[in-house]
Parts: structure tokens; sequence; C-alpha cells
């Protein structure tokens, strides 16, 4: 019998909206972020959340503020990812108050300033790195 190998050519081409989707789920998993969080997080409705975890809906670059939301929140967990190393390190930090940030950074994710101070935070504790 004669084993065919798959090569990079023989794959299906992968999208960067099911990439991004993908990341996103399993991030708010890792997390334990509920689908809630992160329906309040990217500004999608609770039933598109439930479809995305499912694997049954692809963010889209044309809906761009679902996309550069989406964006942020893997980019969030890459610095946690990189800061901590650990999911329950990350979960312990997001669920914790912050006088830096005034607030947890969980409380935060739900609205884009928030976000975007949380990652911002990030950002610049990586820099110090």
């Amino acid at each position: 019998m004669e084993l065919h190998r798959i090569s990079a050519s023989d794959r299906a081409p992968v999208s960067d909206a099911a990439v991004l989707s993908k990341a996103v789920v399993r991030a708010a998993r890792l997390l334990e972020l509920t689908q809630r969080d992160v329906s309040v997080a990217l500004g999608i409705s609770q039933a598109t959340t439930s479809r995305l975890f499912a694997g049954k809906y692809l963010l889209s670059q044309d809906r761009a503020k679902e996309w550069e939301l989406a964006r942020l929140l893997v980019r969030m967990f890459r610095s946690l990812d990189a800061l901590w190393g650990h999911e329950e390190s990350a979960r312990l930090w997001l669920g914790s108050d912050n006088l830096a940030l005034g607030a947890r950074p969980k409380d935060l994710l739900r609205s884009v300033e928030g976000m975007v101070r949380v990652v911002t935070y990030l950002d610049a504790a990586r820099g110090r790195l």
C-alpha cells in the first residue's frame, strides 16, 4: 500500500475569517470568557456568538467593528500568554482589580474603550520584558 503525503499545496486554503473566528473561540474558552462576555466584547448578538462557538458563523472583515474587536481580543490573549504563559494566571489577572486600569480587566472588555485600555496596558507590560 502506498502512502500519500499531504503537501501544503494539497490542503484547502484557510481563510482569514476562519482563522480569526477559531482564535476568538479558543481564546475565550481558555480564558473562561462566557459567550455573553464575547457577545458584549465584540458587539454581536448572543445568537451570533452561539453560532460562532458552534463553528457556524465566521467573523468578516466586511463587518469592520466586530473584526477589529475580535483582533483586539486575540491580541489580548496573546499578550496574556506571553506575560504569564499559563491560562490560570491569565484568568486570575483578568478577574482581579487592577489599580492602574481602575477596574477588573474582564469588566473593561464590555466597551471598546475598555478593551483598548486593557490591550494598551498589556502592550506596555510586554514592552518591559
